[in-house]
């Protein structure tokens, strides 16, 4: 368990948060919640130890361990991915080290009933069956699978760090976190790093992961998969939620109404009191009772109702001139890198008012696609624009290609013209750019803020051909809400690169999917793409006959769903019991160690436990390894328990 009492933190004269409290127990699954700038990465780091409160008391038991993951990194490393990410072993590999002297020395020892030898075998012991504990046998197979659920090829393990991008590096980061299973997992924005395939392994490590998880994410569908619990920081205070996301937004509407309602009979209060006061201010026989409500007025806890959902970028994209039928047009279009060819004879159409995503892996090619049809790579092959066809484009890094040195309000005011000059400070303020934060330098701002804004120069320009390569990077849930209201209601063209999967759900038409250097389209939106593709791979494992198939045909699809009911609630049932079966078991090991940890801690009383010797500590030490792998088969089950239920809720109409 974590320990987190009041907690206090400054921030240009004002309490970032204070006096928050919060616990995290083991197997919490925790999204950490809040507008841009409330501090949330600042309370991960004083989760981490990296930052020390100003105020306030953190306990972590001895011994625990915490692994965190920033949102902005740069890894710097002449290591090759596979040996960069065996760093998280290193304490393992110490122990191995220091197990092979101990080796060397019993080789070349020959006094076996001498004290010094016996000394030197407990060693050797103690530490093997540390290595054994830590998973040491079997370090390098479990680093390949995590660099292969993270999107790595195999080929890709000898390579050098420095040959991959920023983003590639900092999932060699995510693994190294992973591989060294901490009791603590803090990940800050990780699904910025990564697409949906590696979103969606990421999801099923965590859930099953035996420590405790804190994550801050914009991935809504994300938070709605892994965590079970939601702390939300508004106003400088901490509200805990035991509910995932979605179950959250419900609750904290409930708490809205609340506080507003608190608010609505202070102020009447408060009016009433004032009323008072200035009544009888003059009154020498009221001076007492005049006073003593001042004084209420002054000591009085002022409700404030949380600044949620108030505070939103607001805006649409301005209708361009219409293009021709066909919007883009390619074929053959191929895309070297030196040696690594990325793209290879691919063929593409794009029609007008058409809405498109561009899915898969990172560095199959979809932000190298996207620059090719904006112009900004040069290609082999040919692609051709239609009739028309305005293009606006907004690069993954967008942020980077803004003048560091201007301020914001230069920055839309060296590009703005005609009547639009005099509507920069309402623009900027449709993206939350107050009075205060027009003349800030943009290198000063924080990354959705770039973000946003990038979107807000977008405006200046009508186009009937939009390319965003990963615009929801950065933007919070709010605003991410926004912008997909505008592009739904944009009338030109749109080519979208997104691992959001929340996001892209009902905003496009099409899919096209990038493997292995080919594209391939899909109609439908991201959420039949994601379908099709598991039933691709069911479909891979289904062995069954073609005979088997057409009884399953002939089966009404009522009677289908009825039997797979049942045989859901069978399989239920079934794992319940388990599942109770092993907690029970759980609880009696922890009886047990108990017992034996009580007899530890009062030695002298218990002189008696001395002469069992070994016999104790044996007893001891396989009290705890059953403990753990009861735990673990516990887990295995709860896991499958969760999936089975959720299976059975969409089974029901």
């Amino acid at each position: 368990m974590f320990s987190f009492s009041n907690i206090s933190v400054h921030f240009t004269g004002e309490y970032l948060f204070h006096n928050i409290s919060f616990l995290i127990n083991r197997r919490d699954r925790i999204g950490l919640v809040g507008k841009n700038g409330v501090g949330k990465s600042t309370l991960l780091k004083i989760m981490h130890g990296s930052l020390k409160p100003e105020q306030g008391e953190i306990a972590i038991p001895s011994g625990a361990s915490v692994g965190y993951l920033p949102q902005i990194l740069n890894p710097s490393t002449d290591k090759t991915v596979i040996k960069e990410a065996l760093e998280a072993f290193k304490g393992v590999l110490k122990l191995k080290d220091k197990l092979g002297e101990l080796s060397v020395q019993l080789q070349h020892s020959d006094d076996y009933e001498s004290g010094a030898y016996l000394e030197i075998v407990q060693r050797f012991n103690d530490l093997n069956e540390k290595i054994q504990y830590a998973g040491g046998q079997n370090i390098e197979a479990e680093t390949e699978k995590v660099l292969g659920g993270l999107g790595f090829r195999r080929k890709d393990f000898s390579r050098n760090m420095g040959e991959f991008s920023h983003g590639w590096q900092m999932r060699v980061e995510i693994a190294k976190i992973l591989l060294s299973r901490p009791d603590l997992i803090l990940l800050d924005e990780p699904t910025n790093h990564l697409d949906i395939e590696s979103i969606q392994w990421l999801e099923e490590f965590l859930k099953n992961y035996p420590g405790a998880v804190v994550i801050v994410s914009h991935d809504r569908a994300m938070l709605d998969n892994i965590t079970n619990r939601t702390l939300e920081i508004s106003k400088g205070q901490l509200y805990d939620y035991k509910a995932s996301y979605s179950d959250y937004l419900k609750m904290r509407e409930e708490r809205l109404d609340q506080q507003i309602a608190e608010y609505n009979n202070q102020q009447q209060e408060i009016r009433q009191i004032e009323r008072f006061i200035e009544r009888f201010r003059y009154k020498n026989t009221k001076a007492k009772q005049v006073q003593s409500r001042i004084k209420m007025l002054e000591k009085m806890d002022k409700v404030e109702i949380d600044d949620i959902e108030q505070s939103r970028i607001h805006f649409s994209f301005p209708t361009a001139r219409g293009s021709g039928k066909i919007v883009v047009e390619g074929h053959n279009v191929s895309k070297n890198y030196g040696s690594n060819k990325v793209l290879e004879k691919v063929d593409f159409v794009a029609l007008r008012g058409e809405k498109i995503a561009f899915v898969g892996k990172n560095g199959e090619g979809k932000s190298t696609f996207s620059k090719i049809i904006t112009g900004h790579l040069d290609y082999e092959g040919e692609l051709k624009l239609g009739h028309n066809v305005q293009i606006g484009y907004y690069a993954q890094n967008q942020g980077e290609f803004l003048d560091q040195n201007k301020t914001v309000y230069d920055t839309i005011d060296d590009i703005a013209t005609g009547d639009i000059r005099t509507r920069i400070r309402a623009i900027l303020g449709g993206f939350l750019f107050d009075e205060d934060d027009i003349d800030k330098k943009v290198s000063v701002l924080s990354g959705g803020e770039k973000s946003r804004l990038s979107l807000a120069k977008l405006l200046l320009t009508p186009v009937n051909l939009l390319v965003l390569d990963e615009p929801t990077n950065h933007l919070d849930m709010s605003s991410k809400d926004v912008l997909k209201n505008a592009l739904l209601q944009y009338n030109g063209t749109l080519i979208i690169v997104s691992h959001d999967r929340d996001f892209l759900q009902g905003l496009t038409s099409k899919v096209y999917e990038f493997k292995n250097r080919k594209i391939k389209e899909h109609l439908g939106d991201i959420s039949e793409f994601i379908r099709s593709r598991k039933l691709r791979n069911l479909d891979e494992l289904n062995k069954g006959g073609k005979s088997a198939k057409k009884s399953q045909d002939q089966k009404s699809g009522g009677q289908l769903k009825w039997e797979k009911k049942k045989e859901l609630e069978k399989q239920l049932r079934k794992i319940q019991k388990s599942v109770a079966g092993s907690e029970a078991r759980i609880d009696e090991l922890e009886s047990a160690i108990t017992g034996k940890d009580e007899l530890l801690a009062n030695p002298e009383k218990n002189k008696n436990m001395l002469a069992f010797g070994d016999t104790f500590f044996k007893e001891y030490n396989e009290l705890k390894k059953a403990l753990d792998l009861e735990m673990e088969k516990w887990e295995r089950q709860q896991s499958e328990l969760e999936k089975l239920q959720q299976e059975l809720k969409r089974s029901i109409p």
